[in-house]
C-alpha cells in the first residue's frame, strides 16, 4: 500500500463571467469530497479510500496514492464567493466561482459626432 501524500492535479482557468477549478479525483466518493470557501480562500479536501483487502497479496504493483488530501487556493476579491457552485462528474470535480457584476466585461457604444 502506498503511503505518498496525495494531491489531485487542478486546473484553474477564468471564462468570460467565471473562474473554474477542475480537479481530478478518481475513485473518491462524493461524500468524502468537503468544498468551502473562507476568507477567500477555496479549499478542496476529501480522501480516497483504500480497498481493504486482508493482505494485499494478488497486487502486482501500488503506484496510486490513497488517503487524505487537501488543496487551497486564494480566489481574487473580483469574484462571488457566495455564489459558489460544485460538480462531481466522471471523476472530475468541477468548482465554479461567478465575477462580481462590477468585474465582468462591459461595453459601452459612443455615439461618434459629425
Amino acid at each position: 500500500r502506498s503511503t505518498r501524500p496525495w494531491t489531485p492535479a487542478v486546473d484553474i482557468f477564468e471564462t468570460e463571467n467565471d473562474l473554474v477549478l477542475k480537479a481530478d479525483l478518481p475513485d473518491v466518493d462524493q461524500k468524502d469530497i468537503d468544498v468551502r470557501v473562507e476568507n477567500q480562500t477555496l479549499t478542496i479536501a476529501g480522501q480516497r479510500k483504500f480497498e481493504k483487502q486482508e493482505s494485499t497479496k494478488g497486487f502486482h504493483r501500488i503506484e496510486r496514492s490513497y488517503g487524505n488530501f487537501v488543496r487551497s487556493f486564494a480566489v481574487p476579491s473580483s469574484f462571488n464567493t457566495e455564489e459558489i457552485s460544485a460538480e462531481y462528474k466522471n471523476g472530475v470535480l468541477s468548482v465554479t466561482l461567478p465575477k462580481k457584476e462590477a468585474a465582468k466585461p462591459r461595453q459601452v457604444k459612443i455615439e461618434v459626432k459629425a
